[in-house]
């Protein structure tokens, strides 16, 4: 017999009316969203959620399963942790704008804003700099405010105005501002020197042995940067410095940079966008070197997918962008966190 003090699930009536109002604001904010791709001659695909890779960063995990063909035959699959490498697949078939509500899945993240199993906002432009998804980003998001009538958002006693001309600012400006921190010294030939930013760093954070130049710059970011970002309005922090260029270019008149950025909202990342990569021997590189540093931390790593390196060659200059809808939901609507908006929560997650 349950006792009367266990909470009643998700979709008890009384609770299921609780998040009624999240769950219509996601519907009108769906609405207004796909009509304006529709407007800016964006075309709505579907890629696949089992890939052969489910994308090769460090910290990125994903579930695994196995598929069984009718001779018996097996195949490990996984399920994605971004539609990036499908998408990218259609830009190098000759789509040119495109856009999905992709459901993605990411093991090892919970709480207020992760779920195992959430919806990712993902769109890309062919022959368009990253200037144009940037805006884009900053349009899409505003939409959303509109969609349901919020004046501003605000998340944890800190609020942004969706409709005030955002803040522009690099990596190394925010982190010089906020840590004290000169970033760029310690990047040579699109590597990070470990011990110059440990040293530049060891007052502000805790620096351990294996840390390695990512681990220090993220625990910066997290610890001492991105409390400060969206604060009152919007922020857009670009220029990410080589070391974190995940898929995007560098830039072409400082190598130390990479042409990615992020957008932030009352501390939250909202988004995260790309001046795409299109050489696949660098991404070759860096996928590599990632998975080393996977399989030395975690004791895993996924392969790679050589069809999609194949296109990442055969693709035209492209900008890309992955958003949070979950999150932005969670702010336009007030929500406190994202289970809150999503219809049905993962199992076992609330």
């Amino acid at each position: 017999m349950v006792g009367t003090d266990q909470p009643s699930p998700w979709w008890s009536p009384a609770r299921h009316a609780d998040r009624r109002p999240f769950l219509m604001a996601r519907s009108a904010i769906t609405r207004v969203v796909r009509a304006w791709f529709d407007e800016q001659g964006f075309s709505e695909v579907e890629t696949a959620v089992l890939q052969i890779s489910p994308g090769n960063e460090t910290h990125l995990h994903a579930p695994r399963t196995e598929l069984t063909s009718g001779d018996g035959t097996r195949a490990t699959r996984y399920l994605r942790t971004s539609p990036e490498f499908a998408a990218k697949k259609l830009l190098a078939a000759g789509e040119a704008r495109i856009f999905e509500f992709a459901r993605v899945f990411r093991d090892r993240e919970r709480g207020d804003l992760h779920l195992p199993e959430f919806t990712m906002l993902e769109w890309y432009r062919a022959d368009a700099s990253y200037d144009a998804v940037m805006a884009d980003t900053i349009v899409v998001i505003a939409h959303a405010a509109e969609a349901t009538g919020i004046g501003r958002f605000s998340f944890r006693g800190r609020m942004a105005d969706p409709f005030t001309e955002p803040e522009l600012l690099t990596v190394a400006a925010a982190f010089e501002r906020f840590a004290g921190i000169d970033l760029l010294a310690t990047i040579a030939n699109g590597e990070g020197d470990r011990a110059a930013l440990a040293a530049a760093a060891r007052a502000r954070v805790r620096v351990t042995e294996d840390d390695t130049w990512s681990d220090i710059f993220s625990k910066v970011l997290v610890e001492h940067i991105e409390p400060y970002l969206g604060q009152g309005r919007l922020t857009v922090l670009f220029e990410y410095p080589a070391p974190e260029a995940a898929l995007a270019r560098t830039k072409a008149a400082d190598p130390r940079v990479a042409e990615r950025f992020e957008v932030y909202a009352c501390g939250v990342e909202l988004a995260n966008g790309f001046g795409e990569l299109t050489e696949a021997a660098e991404q070759r590189r860096r996928f590599a070197a990632d998975m080393d540093e996977k399989e030395r931390r975690y004791g895993e790593r996924y392969p790679l997918d050589e069809d999609f390196l194949a296109a990442v060659a055969a693709m035209p200059p492209s900008s890309g962008v992955a958003l949070g809808f979950d999150r932005l939901v969670m702010l336009a609507s007030g929500a406190l966190r994202v289970d809150q908006v999503v219809w049905t929560p993962p199992a076992g997650e609330t």
